[in-house]
């Protein structure tokens, strides 16, 4: 049997891929006033949207237990898996990763290798299924590893958001959120870097917003790449965007276009509009986001608390 490959629910794999290639995920929890489900499981975005539109509700996401990550490390193992690789969200933006790493050290090390995607969604997802392709093929616990370790460190990931208000809340954003103000007119882009959260300019209207995201997702696709358009209640925009990058990069090896989950949702907010890309080319669109106002300093408190 192959090695066995696990992640967590914000990858946010296409339906019926996890359980088509064997992929087995453990999902993190989201609790929405006294109610706390899994994500990708028992809170769909819908019900997302509606909790964050109902002030009384306190909205939270939390890791899952290392507890829960050995006993899926054991199932695989137990099940005759030649090792494991377990691939998650960035350790910069949540505990999930170290829960896996104190997971792994109690099943055994040798045995369980886990890597930090410095990434989410679909960035995450991509990594995941490299390391799926590679275990397909009878590759060992390290080139399967590397397999996902070699996607992640290409992939970039661009985003705005309506309101920094629940970024900034949930330590996601830290210091960063200052360089945007509180001027409602603006919409705030961002993207990851070094698995943080980090500013990288602000535009005026929504319509800009996707205009910059587009042009920034073609300038790091360089020759090609496999993207995803992800979106939490802007599923009109983010088809939109879909259609505008098959006309600029009809080369693409995959497009997605999916809504994000609640937890990504609960920290990202109604009307988050993002792409991810990931070059076929490690040098590939190396310049994107050059010429923009990216301060590097900023978003050292984006923290790696709880979801």
């Amino acid at each position: 049997m192959p090695v066995a490959v696990v992640t967590d629910s914000t990858s946010y794999l296409p339906a019926g891929v996890a359980a088509e290639r064997g992929i087995r995920i453990v999902p993190l929890e989201v609790r929405l006033g006294d109610r706390t489900g899994r994500d990708g499981e028992d809170v769909t975005p819908d019900e997302l949207v509606a909790a964050l539109a109902d002030r009384s509700l306190d909205v939270h996401t939390s890791r899952p237990t290392p507890a829960a990550f050995a006993a899926t490390y054991r199932d695989a193992l137990e099940g005759g898996a030649t090792g494991v690789v377990s691939v998650h969200l960035s350790r910069e933006l949540s505990g999930t990763w170290d829960a896996a790493r104190l997971a792994a050290e109690e099943v055994g090390p040798g045995r369980v290798r886990i890597v930090d995607s410095r990434a989410v969604a679909m960035g995450l997802g991509y990594a995941v299924l490299a390391a799926c392709d590679a275990a397909d093929a009878g590759a060992g616990g390290a080139e399967v590893e590397q397999a996902a370790a070699d996607v992640a460190a290409r992939c970039r990931v661009f985003f705005s958001v309506d309101s920094l208000d629940r970024l900034r809340r949930g330590g996601r954003i830290g210091a960063a959120a200052k360089l945007f103000g509180t001027a409602l007119a603006v919409k705030p882009l961002l993207h990851l870097a070094e698995g943080r959260i980090m500013p990288l300019e602000k535009v005026r209207t929504t319509a800009r917003a996707a205009q910059r995201l587009l042009d920034l997702a073609v300038a790091a696709a360089g020759e090609g790449a496999d993207l995803a358009v992800h979106h939490l209640g802007a599923a009109a925009r983010a088809e939109e965007l879909a259609a505008a990058l098959r006309e600029r990069l009809p080369d693409a090896a995959r497009l997605l276009v999916s809504e994000v989950g609640a937890v990504i949702g609960a920290h990202a907010g109604p009307g988050l509009l993002g792409i991810v890309v990931v070059p076929r080319r490690s040098d590939a669109g190396s310049d994107a986001g050059s010429d923009t106002d990216t301060d590097t300093g900023a978003g050292a408190g984006a923290g790696a608390g709880a979801g």
